[in-house]
């Protein structure tokens, strides 16, 4: 990464609430084994600070709030809709709607508007928020590899951003979800891959 574009980059952190990522959410079952594995958590706190040392823009995609009737007379239920619905994912003004404790905004960091299904950019104010901040580059982590990173990462690319994935940033369900996205998948259309290190180690100026 060249210092030169930090100005016009920013480091998006895609879901990273208590459901997916806290002893006690309602998905950590599934994704413990990753998330620990990865150290998932400890590589966002890096990847924050390296993000703010580098004066890059710190951006959260949030997945929707579900909450009764969300999904009432939907025309066409995806599995994603489906498990929202069920298990009343990221429930609105519950814990585990919450971001994780060690990955709370600051002021200067923006939040784009929920998102329902995968893409961070899929009806929300996202791709807006990126041309106002004059941004033309964007770093991907968060949750989860296969479906709102993978999905995000798309739609950028379609937009005609210069998209990164922070390949130890991101966890799933299982490994081979993050071996495909990180093997297979991204590399079909993204721009670059990187580390967590190898983030923090690009100048800081």
């Amino acid at each position: 990464m060249d210092a030169s574009t930090y100005s016009k980059t920013a480091l998006i952190l895609i879901d990273p609430f208590n459901d997916f990522l806290s002893e006690g959410g309602k998905l950590y079952p599934l994704t413990k084994e990753t998330v620990e594995g990865i150290s998932l958590v400890q590589n966002l706190k890096k990847l924050i600070a390296g993000a703010r040392e580098r004066k890059i823009q710190i951006i959260y995609a949030p997945h929707h709030h579900t909450t009764e009737g969300d999904y009432l007379n939907w025309r066409f239920l995806s599995p994603s809709h489906l498990g929202s619905k069920n298990v009343v994912l990221f429930e609105k003004n519950s814990w585990g709607a919450q971001f994780h404790p060690e990955l709370q905004p600051e002021l200067g960091d923006l939040i784009a508007q929920n998102h329902w299904t995968g893409s961070g950019f899929a009806n929300t104010d996202l791709d807006f928020l990126l041309r106002m901040h004059n941004i033309d580059h964007i770093i991907l982590a968060g949750m989860r590899a296969n479906t709102c990173i993978d999905s995000t990462a798309r739609y950028g690319v379609e937009l005609g951003y210069h998209v990164t994935l922070i390949k130890d940033g991101i966890a799933a369900f299982n490994w081979e979800e993050i071996r495909v996205t990180v093997e297979i998948t991204f590399p079909n259309y993204g721009h670059a891959i990187l580390s967590t290190e190898e983030f923090i180690n690009t100048p800081k100026s």
